[in-house]
């Protein structure tokens, strides 16, 4: 399978402070890659260096095997979309405005919308469930809306990449499902690569066609859910014991978090075992 992205070598820094160290990943044309990993792991910062926002102190990230830096940034906006974790705005635009920016990529300067370009934010807009949100005033829309005309404006760009920092972090369940179900059949049916950052660990395998665990800055365990979530993995990255099963619809592996209970004598907590008891019944 074609390498889309190839990250060699790559180490971020804030300050003195290294963030990601020495990181080497490939990423294959139309996979869908989730990254997972506790806090402060590197997740948010390996995202800004595959959109080329955060440009490495040492190694370097190719696109199509060309250093993504160098690429001008009109014409990689044409091939890889970002969705942030948060969104602000300063204008009242209309839900519908926003969404038509993720077009600018593909106008010229002074150049007026087209029945094309119109078609295709409306075609955004319905498949994230926002068309009917269209003459709203962003500003006035909940944290939830508003990601949904972010993502329908990351689609409208037509890219071949999409990159999301937590895409999901301020939607309800349905919502979430709505979007990733979304990604999903685009991911399919049309080949886009999906990168996306997850918290929950049960939707990553559910989705994601393959995982990286971080830690640290570093890789921990990279490939098919199965092989990434395990018991192991999981009390050494995230120090919490937990236990993983099949899904029994689709196999996929499901984590289950295990309580943490201090069973020392005087904290008033008292183990309890039900029995059920039944009586055989009597032989005539």
């Amino acid at each position: 399978m074609k390498i889309i992205l190839k990250v060699h070598d790559v180490e971020c820094r804030y300050g003195a402070h290294a963030v990601l160290k020495g990181m080497s990943l490939e990423i294959p044309r139309g996979s869908f890659l989730g990254i997972i990993g506790p806090n402060a792991a590197g997740k948010s910062t390996l995202l800004k260096t595959l959109a080329a926002t955060l440009k490495p102190v040492c190694g370097a990230v190719y696109f199509r095997d060309e250093d993504i830096t160098r690429i001008p940034r009109r014409d990689l906006a044409r091939e890889v979309a970002v969705v942030p974790q948060e969104s602000s705005f300063s204008f009242p635009f209309s839900a519908h405005e926003v969404v038509l920016m993720g077009r600018l990529p593909h106008q010229g300067r002074f150049s007026r919308a087209t029945r094309r370009d119109l078609a295709v934010v409306r075609s955004a807009m319905e498949a994230t469930n926002c068309w009917h949100l269209r003459d709203r005033n962003v500003l006035e829309l909940s944290g939830g809306e508003r990601q949904r005309v972010v993502l329908a404006r990351a689609l409208a760009q037509e890219p071949g990449v999409i990159l999301l920092d937590e895409p999901i972090a301020h939607l309800d369940l349905s919502a979430q499902l709505d979007v990733l179900d979304v990604l999903k059949e685009m991911n399919r049916r049309q080949g886009l690569t999906v990168i996306a950052i997850f918290h929950d660990l049960n939707l990553a395998a559910q989705y994601s066609g393959s995982l990286i665990l971080l830690q640290e800055g570093k890789i921990y365990a990279a490939g098919e859910p199965d092989r990434v979530l395990t018991v192991d993995n999981i009390k050494e990255v995230y120090g919490a014991d937990v236990l993983v099963v099949k899904h029994p619809l689709t196999g996929t592996p499901q984590v289950i978090p295990l309580p943490r209970v201090n069973a020392e004598p005087g904290n008033g907590i008292r183990p309890r075992l039900h029995l059920i008891w039944a009586e055989a019944p009597e032989r005539s």
